[in-house]
């Protein structure tokens, strides 16, 4: 009951319109944080041997059989992602996606962009087409 609890109202909640979110990795361990503090007061500590023991992320990571947060975003914006592909070139969205800045980007270090996310996670997941 707790995890359907979890899997139904409290992931939604932080997930929110990620399907548009750049992860950068203070994101992802933000997130990650957050996932484990509320996973932590759902199921709260155990009593063993008259101990009681408190759960580390291990065991909280069984529990939700490593579907964390994280990877269900990845997962969603690849969705999103193949969604805009298949759409056909009059949308907007399609347009917006393929259409190209009139500004350039600013000197320095470029900023992490969407496009490059759905990349690395493609090439992390072996995504051959």
């Amino acid at each position: 009951m707790k995890l359907k609890l979890y899997r139904t109202v409290i992931r939604p909640i932080g997930k929110y319109a990620s399907e548009t979110w750049v992860l950068k990795e203070t994101t992802i361990q933000k997130l990650l944080d957050f996932e484990r503090k509320i996973l932590g007061r759902k199921f709260g500590p155990t009593k063993e041997n008259q101990i009681w023991k408190i759960k580390t992320n291990e065991e909280l990571d069984k529990l939700i059989k490593h579907k964390n947060i994280v990877n269900y975003i990845k997962a969603q914006r690849l969705s999103w992602f193949g969604h805009v592909q298949k759409m056909s070139d009059t949308r907007t969205v399609k347009k917006i996606f393929n259409g190209k800045s009139l500004t350039k980007r600013s000197q320095g270090r470029p900023n992490y962009r969407w496009e490059d996310n759905i990349k690395q996670d493609i090439c992390q997941m072996k995504i051959k087409n």
